[in-house]
């Protein structure tokens, strides 16, 4: 068998870089590659110990630390399948991923232990480990017992390298499946398409549970033996201060919203830089003219989605054009209205890709995988496209009512179906309002039954006891009824319309 583990792609260069730093912490932490293939090979040898086998899952919720990008190196080196959890999950929502992905290993934080440990054991996990947001836990404390060499098990580029949940619109969260040669290709395609060199240096102030932060920005990385500086979160301050030090930062929208209003933001914090790039959300033209005159340098935007990673991107060399997510990367893309007959050039469709980038399908749901996928192979994406008359791709809204907050996904009915359950509340409507800062706001629009008194401070705070904080309310609007067509079908565009202007 020809092995196309991914991690064998990598630590080919970590082996030819063994000396050089991989991270570097503002908290003085410092890891070569060479440390990096020592730890994952404990953490490897670690898991194997467990009970875990190729193809099980290892569910990871923890926090930002170079030591659960190691596990991630970790779970690939052992032929496992690698499963990040957005930190801001709450009990519930983890309870429905391990049941439906029956991991065999879940790494959490300690304070989160003994909630977890009573859901892990109701799904069959064989053992739960824990990582604090110091890189300390049981699993780093077991994993330094373990021998330091283990080798990469033998993958086909068809098996799967990760699950990354993507919530549905009826409520359901659906398991993105990617392979090892899904992650290599697009991988490999940004390197070309974003020129990367060996003397890059990578400022990280991403979150690593979704394909932007882990996939995206280390991926790069480590295909060119590049030296990160790892912040665990976004700090404008502490971005500032290792911008004149780094060449490549990548961001959502929101981020560079606060950089902007950051006085010490200047041009010449950004001279040793190359390269910024933006997703996860659509950018604002302002923001996007404004970056410019500040800096001298021109953001480049591009679209993604979990379940092919990178899809399109404005050139490196080139104009960049704001609103527009550039050309086509290493994949096919065409644009096609709901029956899948290609549009015209010009005219709003929905966008249809295919490639080596492009998922296996969804975890469990054969026919949702199905629904998805054109009989040609093409999978679609259900995002409105325009191809304008200079080539350039534009993403012009959603097929489904998907918003982006912040960069995260929020999908409207998860929320309803809370609130639809709420005392007082006959009945909801969650859409997506603009916002300087985050993209979109999430808005709650309810209409009351009479039963229980009902305020817009405890619409916020019941969402917040269940769901995550992206997912909470900035504003909710009571309203005497829902707007819907002739079929009964809210019209959500109108509801935009009221929330937007008032």
């Amino acid at each position: 068998m020809t092995d196309n583990n991914l991690y064998s792609q990598f630590e080919s260069v970590f082996a030819a870089n063994a000396t050089k730093t991989a991270f570097e912490t503002p908290e003085g932490k410092s890891y070569s590659y060479a440390d990096l293939m020592k730890q994952s090979s404990q953490i490897a040898n670690l898991l194997v110990q467990s009970g875990a086998q190729p193809g099980d899952r290892v569910a990871v919720q923890v926090d930002k630390t170079v030591e659960a990008v190691i596990l991630y190196l970790s779970c690939l080196k052992a032929g496992l399948v690698y499963l990040p959890l957005n930190t801001a999950y709450k009990s519930a929502e983890v309870d429905y991923f391990l049941t439906d992905a029956l991991p065999a290993i879940l790494v959490c934080d300690p304070a989160n232990l003994t909630e977890l440990q009573k859901i892990a054991d109701k799904a069959n996990v064989l053992k739960v480990f824990t990582l604090d947001n110091q890189g300390n836990g049981s699993l780093t404390d077991a994993a330094s017992e373990q021998e330091d060499k283990f080798n990469p098990v033998k993958r086909d580029g068809d098996d799967l390298a990760a699950i990354l949940y993507t919530s549905g619109t009826t409520g359901r969260s659906k398991g993105a499946m990617l392979t090892h040669n899904n992650l290599a290709s697009n991988a490999q395609s940004l390197i070309k398409a974003w020129a990367f060199e060996t003397d890059d240096v990578l400022l990280h102030a991403l979150p690593i549970f979704h394909v932007h932060g882990l996939f995206v920005a280390l991926h790069c990385a480590f295909l060119k033996g590049n030296t990160v500086i790892f912040l665990s979160k976004f700090d404008p301050a502490l971005v500032i201060k290792y911008l004149p030090h780094s060449t490549v930062f990548m961001g959502v929208p929101t981020f560079y919203v606060r950089l902007l209003s950051t006085p010490e933001f200047t041009k010449e914090t950004c001279s040793n830089m190359r390269l910024f790039t933006a997703g996860s959300a659509p950018l604002l033209e302002d923001t996007f003219n404004e970056f410019t005159d500040r800096t001298g340098h021109v953001i480049l935007e591009r679209y993604g989605m979990s379940e092919a990673g990178m899809i399109t991107s404005n050139p490196y060399e080139g104009k960049r054009i704001a609103g527009s997510v550039g050309f086509p990367l290493d994949n096919d893309v065409r644009i096609a209205d709901e029956d899948g007959n290609i549009v015209a050039d010009g005219e709003i469709g929905i966008l249809e890709i295919k490639g080596p980038n492009v998922f296996k399908g969804y975890w469990n749901m054969p026919d949702k995988t199905a629904q998805e996928f054109r009989k040609d192979g093409y999978f679609i994406t259900g995002d409105m496209t325009r191809k304008g008359e200079d080539g350039y791709y534009r993403i012009v809204g959603r097929a489904k009512d998907l918003i982006i907050s912040g960069g995260y996904n929020v999908y409207p009915k998860e929320i309803e179906s809370y609130l639809d359950e709420m005392p007082g509340i006959l009945e909801s409507a969650i859409v997506g309002k603009p916002h300087p800062d985050f993209g979109e706001a999430v808005v709650a629009c309810v209409v009351l039954d009479g039963s229980a008194e009902v305020t817009e401070q405890n619409v916020i705070e019941f969402v917040k006891e269940n769901l995550a904080n992206f997912k909470v309310p900035k504003e909710v609007f009571i309203l005497e009824e829902l707007p819907r067509n002739t079929m009964g079908k809210v019209q959500k565009n109108e509801l935009r319309a009221l929330v937007t202007n008032g």
